[in-house]
């Protein structure tokens, strides 16, 4: 006990002789504190800034000249077009805009069905897997396989599945089955939507499972067993306690379900290749076609600022919407 006292002794006999040390100390501690934060978070903002922004403004740029293949070699000599590659994407009488604009009422469709397909299996299955029984983490593993497999490899296996002539999907509805007179083309035609769709839901809806999965676990028991004691049964249960619940949790989810279905490109250009089919033609797909194979980027890059604006303007709308349900809710 002496050998410890006196040191603080000592630091206060030094505070009382340089008063001003003391706080520049604590000054300089709190300072240490607040910077820290900034410097673990300094290596993804710069991959953030090297990644992400340079070639969004680098593009922007790009939308305002006529860069073709002419000026590939160094696109800062491509000339100045203003906003005539913002007219020529936006003229739905023309074939330019007209494409767009069908490209772009695809896309939506595809977006809501895939979204709600997820949101649907995965809450389902988050509500099936919290009743204990045998086999659940089993369960629980299988459903995450989709969302752990690779990209690439999915699609192509999906790919696989849906040929024609040798495909897994043909053989099951046409030869074993009998559900159709001749095999289907999955590939090609009307129905490369719904293989589009099929594949994007499969890859997509264990995110939603886990995510909801996840907001179950906060849930207290207590609620549903003092529910079921008053009566209510499974639907009332999920429909008065799981879903109000889960409001916060479904609010995120549906946001992020939506800007990664909506821009999705590893998916159908996998699936398809450069030249999608027109039923499966979205604008991710689309924009790609217009940059790359006709080597117009400075539309190609209109077409992506367009793009980029538009889902920023329904994310804004979005949050707007859902802060003021939920401070309608608080209140």
């Amino acid at each position: 006990m002496t050998t410890t006292a006196a040191p603080l002794a000592g630091e206060r006999t030094a505070e009382k002789k340089n008063p001003g040390a003391a706080p520049r100390r604590r000054r300089s501690g709190r300072l240490r504190k607040i910077g820290l934060p900034y410097l673990l978070l300094l290596p993804a903002l710069l991959l953030e800034l090297l990644v992400h922004l340079v070639p969004m403004i680098i593009g922007i740029v790009v939308s305002f000249r006529q860069l073709t293949q002419f000026y590939i070699r160094d696109w800062t000599t491509a000339p100045w077009a203003g906003l005539d590659n913002y007219a020529v994407s936006v003229d739905f009488d023309a074939p330019v805009g007209e494409a767009l604009v069908r490209s772009f009422v695809t896309t939506c469709l595809f977006t809501l069905l895939s979204v709600g397909l997820c949101w649907f299996l995965g809450t389902a299955a988050a509500v099936f897997m919290q009743e204990t029984f045998r086999g659940r983490g089993f369960l629980r593993t299988l459903f995450l396989v989709p969302y752990a497999l690779p990209v690439y490899a999915a699609v192509i296996t999906w790919a696989f599945m849906f040929q024609r002539d040798n495909g897994l999907v043909n053989h099951v509805i046409h030869d074993q089955l009998g559900l159709t007179d001749s095999p289907p083309f999955w590939l090609i035609g009307d129905n490369a939507f719904v293989t589009l769709l099929v594949v994007s839901v499969w890859k997509g809806w264990p995110f939603a499972f886990l995510i909801m999965m996840a907001g179950l676990q906060n849930i207290p028991r207590d609620i549903y067993e003092a529910a079921a004691l008053d009566g209510a049964g499974v639907w009332q249960q999920i429909r008065r306690i799981t879903l109000p619940s889960l409001r916060p949790v479904n609010q995120v989810l549906v946001l992020v379900l939506f800007l990664w279905t909506f821009n999705d490109f590893n998916t159908p250009f996998v699936l398809f290749g450069k030249a999608a089919p027109a039923s499966a033609d979205l604008i991710s797909i689309h924009i790609y076609q217009s940059s790359f194979q006709t080597w117009n980027f400075g539309t190609g890059s209109a077409m992506s600022v367009l793009l980029l604006l538009f889902l920023l303007v329904v994310t804004g709308l979005y949050l707007l919407f859902t802060s003021r349900g939920k401070q309608g809710t608080d209140a």
